[in-house]
């Protein structure tokens, strides 16, 4: 397993432009963790937020410019081909088939904050006769818009529990590790808080049909 840490710490921005580039041309790397990290790097002060920012954005839309270049040069038999390679399935690719012809540049904006969709928005764009200057412009603002937020994850991270994570850190020494699970705790209990609003939500209704019925003419 890569060490994001190290990978990142040592290496700096131009390991945040390369995974985050790869990760837009659908390579299997973890490009939301790097930018969650660097989020928390920045608190810590070893990275400079604008550069993070600005790094980000513009692999980000390098990769998806390559993708489109790809998808406008040699079309959907290049996608049919080497999609599976990309973890692109054929449902995936029939859904955001779908999304780009009805939504067009808003579904390319929309796709920046779905990892499953991100890095086939590009190839499909170009494949399915979009202009350049409309995928452009949408996939520009989902970079500017994305991308603060998953660096601001790692650096709120920081500030909320910085301070446990760097003791724990001393002990346990790799540091993404447990940026990592603070993310994957905070999740849980939001699922935990919205299975459970839901569950509270269906019993109300189904106590609030129950009285309706009474009422109903039989």
């Amino acid at each position: 397993m890569v060490n994001l840490d190290q990978l990142v710490d040592h290496w700096g921005y131009p390991a945040i432009f390369a995974v985050v580039l790869l990760g837009n041309l659908g390579v299997p790397v973890p490009e939301e963790s790097v930018l969650v990290l660097a989020g928390y790097l920045v608190w810590r002060s070893q990275l400079d937020l604008t550069l993070v920012i600005l790094i980000g954005v513009c692999s980000a839309c390098a990769g998806d410019n390559l993708g489109y270049y790809f998808g406008k040069r040699y079309g959907p038999p290049a996608i049919d081909r080497y999609g599976k390679r990309l973890l692109i399935t054929p449902t995936r690719l029939n859904s955001m088939q779908r999304l780009m012809q009805q939504y067009g540049a808003l579904s390319v904006f929309t796709a920046r904050f779905l990892p499953g969709f991100r890095f086939a928005a590009g190839p499909l764009a170009g494949a399915l006769g979009m202009t350049y200057r409309s995928f452009l412009s949408a996939n520009l603002l989902g970079a500017i818009v994305y991308i603060p937020i998953a660096v601001g994850v790692g650096y709120g991270i920081g500030l909320g529990f910085g301070a446990y994570i760097e003791r724990l850190a001393r002990t346990i020494g790799k540091i993404e590790h447990l940026v990592l699970f603070t993310i994957a705790a905070a999740a849980f209990v939001v699922l935990l808080y919205r299975i459970g609003s839901y569950g509270i939500f269906r019993a109300h209704r189904r106590r609030l049909l129950s009285r309706q019925s009474k009422y109903l003419p039989r």
